[in-house]
């Protein structure tokens, strides 16, 4: 038999071992939306925005459905009270993360705090949040912080002089300059160089990984380009990263994140204390921070921008609030946020209309588990879809794809906390920086729209709400004009 023959039998055996495994009725998954091929499963079934893709197949389908991306497969899971049951209720059997290709690649195994899991993961975490809540995260002393990089960032924006203007950078730079003070200390003029490149590559690393992540668990991506230039890009933000640590790790462990970590692992090892605190778990945990703490806060800010220009009505009863009980005289302070009802209830409108992480953390399956009725294999994966909650009608309403900040105040007036409103995720894989990030964009955005009212660019078009899909959904543009109202 000659090597083309054999080599056409034995492509015929898999392709037939494939089709039969993908398609195995006694396996008892998830349904399929569509039939698998052999080999690549669903992957040309699937489109480059997931959203409208899901939100179909849950149509199709049910709150729970089953896909393939090569061989692995994928459990999503829809509805509320599923999402509840999965990941809060059964929280030991759904906490632990894929390996993913760039820390299999870059450090042979999952560190830091985001993609990690185990006995590592639980110390990364704990000790962060120790660090955290020492610099006052959702406390005044951060609020502080906050609030002076809210006047840099308004000061900047104060330059256009009501020419149009994208705030999408300086947006990013601003929020980053927050997470890196607390990291290192100090805060970066928006033109340092090293800071600007920073910030350049976590753009780029957001709106370069589509499918929100579900692609980056195989190895074998590291022979396709754009995941070359993705891990390329990882390397570039991590060199960025170790030479900031090393001027930071010697400062004072009472204003910086990373001569705390220092310190604390320096206790550690003194006491002879078991720890997985060392130089790659901070460099990782460092970088999980940097990343997180920076685009998903500034995301939504440009978000909130936007829907306050196509929203008119909006801002203007935004404002009138703040001049009643704020003033136009001083900053809005952490102090005023129970006062400002309305504001609280247009933020908490764009998190769930933006959406801008429809799919929340994908776990890992460490053995095989049952879900209403359905066998997970063990090493499946298995992610919340946020989104089917977050515009779900039977919470929010016929018109829940519409930008109504009503639908949060109940009929006294008070914000309501609608358990359905889960923008950071559930479980013990809910948002480290939720409190940071609460804080920040009511700091943010009271004083955005306290000193400027925000127009649109072409006084004969509302600008796009058009998105980029990816980790993050990034408003394709954020063009518009911000007239600085005058102060009285």
């Amino acid at each position: 038999m000659d090597l083309i023959s054999l080599g056409l039998i034995l492509l015929s055996t898999i392709l037939l071992y494939s089709y039969y495994r993908l398609n195995r009725k006694d396996l008892n998954l998830p349904p399929f939306p569509v039939r698998p091929w052999p080999i690549v499963g669903h992957l040309f079934a699937i489109k480059a925005d997931l959203r409208p893709q899901f939100h179909q197949w849950r149509r199709k389908c049910g709150d729970i459905f089953s896909i393939y991306i090569g061989s692995k497969l994928f459990v999503v899971i829809n509805d509320f009270d599923l999402i509840k049951e999965t990941f809060v209720k059964r929280a030991d059997d759904f906490s632990d993360r894929p390996l993913m290709f760039i820390d299999e690649l870059l450090f042979h195994q999952s560190r830091g705090i985001v993609w990690n899991s185990g006995q590592d993961w639980k110390e990364q975490r704990s000790v962060t949040i120790a660090i955290l809540r020492k610099f006052g995260f959702g406390k005044n002393i951060l609020a502080e912080r906050i609030q002076e990089e809210v006047s840099h960032f308004l000061n900047h924006l104060s330059l256009s002089n009501g020419q149009p203007l994208d705030i999408r950078h300086v947006t990013s730079e601003s929020t980053a300059n927050i997470i890196c003070s607390i990291l290192t200390g100090k805060r970066f003029d928006y033109n340092d160089p090293l800071f600007y490149k920073l910030i350049t590559e976590v753009r780029f690393y957001f709106q370069s990984n589509k499918q929100s992540g579900m692609f980056d668990y195989n190895p074998l991506l590291k022979y396709f380009p754009r995941y070359k230039r993705m891990l390329q890009n990882v390397n570039e933000i991590l060199t960025i990263l170790k030479e900031i640590i090393v001027v930071s790790k010697d400062g004072n462990a009472d204003e910086n994140f990373i001569s705390s970590y220092v310190a604390e692992q320096g206790t550690r090892t003194d006491h002879s204390k078991a720890t997985t605190m060392d130089e790659t778990n901070m460099l990782r945990t460092v970088f999980d921070l940097c990343v997180a703490g920076t685009e998903t806060t500034s995301t939504t800010i440009c978000w909130f921008a936007l829907y306050m220009v196509n929203h008119q009505d909006v801002q203007n009863k935004i404002f009138a609030e703040i001049k009643q009980h704020v003033g136009t005289k001083r900053a809005p302070t952490l102090e005023d946020r129970p006062k400002l009802v309305y504001l609280n209830a247009a933020i908490k409108e764009t998190q769930r209309l933006a959406s801008i992480i429809p799919l929340s953390v994908i776990r890992a399956c460490s053995n095989d588990f049952v879900i209403r009725g359905y066998t997970i294999p063990k090493g499946s994966y298995i992610a919340p879809n946020l989104e089917s909650v977050l515009f779900d009608e039977k919470f929010w309403g016929s018109d829940s794809r519409v930008f109504n900040p009503d639908r949060f105040i109940d009929e006294k007036g008070l914000l309501k906390k609608p358990e359905e409103f889960i923008p950071f995720g559930v479980g013990r894989r809910v948002c480290l920086g939720e409190s940071m990030a609460k804080l920040e964009l009511f700091l943010y955005l009271s004083c955005f729209v306290q000193r400027f009212q925000l127009v649109s660019a072409d006084p004969d078009k509302l600008p796009s709400l058009e998105y980029d899909y990816g980790l993050t959904m990034i408003p394709k543009k954020s063009v518009l004009r911000l007239v600085e109202r005058v102060s009285n």
